[in-house]
């Protein structure tokens, strides 16, 4: 989208977007909400599962964090690379309501590193899910 005229991002115009679309799903990538997925199900019978014996009523976690941390999938595996191939979370993109939220707030405001602030810390601590250990700052102005 290049014509400032339009004031608000539309889902038919997110395919337009691939960078922000890259963005998206590499920030979800380095820094997922939630490093594991909660348990949907037990397993019903005994399996073996990459040679590991997984019991009847056993409960298996994926943990999405190591799945886009690994080192045999990813090069340069902790690089911010918003051009690459996207990553599992890809049904965050195709839940149009956050897509078109993220694409408004940058397509409708000027994001900038506060003065104050000389290095951003993306370390992450754990609470109900992973948040960054010191909020992010922005200032945020209207676009005209």
């Amino acid at each position: 989208m290049d014509d400032r005229e339009e004031k608000e991002v539309k889902e038919q115009d997110l395919n337009r977007l691939p960078y922000l679309k890259g963005v998206i799903l590499e920030g979800l990538r380095r820094h997922p909400p939630g490093h594991f997925v909660l348990p949907h199900c037990h397993v019903t019978e005994d399996t073996v599962l990459n040679d590991y014996l997984i019991h009847k009523d056993g409960v298996i976690n994926f943990m999405v964090a190591d799945m886009g941390w690994d080192p045999k999938i990813w090069e340069d595996l902790m690089a911010f690379k918003p051009e690459g191939e996207g990553f599992v979370p890809v049904i965050i993109w195709q839940c149009s309501i956050w897509s078109t939220f993220v694409a408004n707030l940058v397509w409708n405001f000027e994001w900038k590193k506060p003065a104050n602030v000389a290095n951003i810390d993306l370390s992450e601590k754990q609470e109900f899910t992973v948040v960054m250990k010191y909020p992010l700052e922005a200032n945020i102005s209207p676009r005209i």
